[in-house]
């Protein structure tokens, strides 16, 4: 029996098959499928057995609640206080990449260069099924290969565009307030898939953009972190948007708080990689 990304999470036994046997095939440990299923390594096996693959039940780094389907397939988890990342993935049989693709949007966050779990957050397990004709329409990118703007087609749904751009469904009726998440996305919709016109907290200044809506230069407010910045414009080198002309330093815009990565207010800096500002005074 295998979940939505076509890992095998339950195995029926046939004749002949052994328990190392069943281990090898699923490139696991003989003495963890014993474990997971209550046996003694070596046991033999009655045809027809429904061997678990995965644990069963709560396991350090991994002691919340889950959810199954009528299979038995984990479908949800609610996360627990000292929960690990590598601890949901095990328990669950999933890599990080699937479960980012699962939650279409990493469930970690940043605190000082240490990621975290956040205690009671609901993640998802499966992949949604999403129509085959989906994520064919029109994108324009950035300078930075970030789609800021996608026209939808028939068969595109807030699952499907999700997955294809890594955002929740929330982050896509945050960004396009006309969309209502009990109605199907009509084909020929230009959606912004980044926050843009939208102030958020840490990236609250003005911006200008070319003729196709793609911001161009961006003006520093107070409280503003080159990280919100850069998220609110989809840009992952701003740094390499505003160098100095000459020398081999960093970033010529200025900071107040340098640890924080707080910019200083009234800066107007580049955010198209293509059409960098290289302060000749750094």
């Amino acid at each position: 029996m295998r979940d939505s990304f076509g890992n095998a999470d339950f195995y029926t036994t046939v004749a002949g098959d052994t328990l190392a046997g069943v281990a090898a095939g699923y490139k696991l440990p003989e003495r963890k499928i014993a474990q997971f299923n209550a046996l003694e390594p070596g046991t033999g096996l009655t045809p027809g057995t429904r061997l678990r693959l995965i644990p069963d039940g709560p396991m350090p780094g991994a002691k919340g609640p889950a959810t199954v389907d009528a299979d038995g397939i984990p479908t949800s988890y609610t996360v627990e206080p000292d929960d690990t990342l590598g601890g949901i993935t095990y328990r669950f049989n999933l890599t990080e990449e699937q479960l980012a693709e699962a939650n279409k949007v990493p469930f970690t966050y940043e605190r000082g260069s240490i990621y975290f779990i956040q205690a009671g957050k609901v993640v998802q397990l499966q992949k949604k099924p999403v129509d085959s004709r989906s994520g064919s329409g029109a994108s324009v990118n950035n300078s930075f290969g970030q789609t800021v703007f996608y026209t939808t087609v028939d068969g595109d749904s807030f699952d499907s565009l999700g997955y294809k751009f890594r955002s929740t469904t929330a982050q896509i009726l945050l960004y396009n307030p006309a969309l209502s998440a009990n109605e199907p996305i009509p084909a020929g919709t230009k959606l912004r898939l980044i926050p843009g016109e939208l102030k958020i907290e840490g990236a609250q200044g003005t911006f200008t953009a070319d003729a196709q809506g793609i911001p161009l230069t961006y003006t520093t407010a107070p409280g503003d972190t080159e990280r919100q910045v850069s998220f609110r414009f989809g840009v992952d080198q701003l740094r390499s948007a505003n160098r100095p002309s000459t020398g081999t330093a960093g970033a010529w815009y200025d900071f107040t708080d340098l640890p924080n990565g707080e910019l200083a207010p009234g800066q107007t800096i580049s955010v198209a990689l293509d059409k960098p500002i290289n302060n000749p005074g750094s």
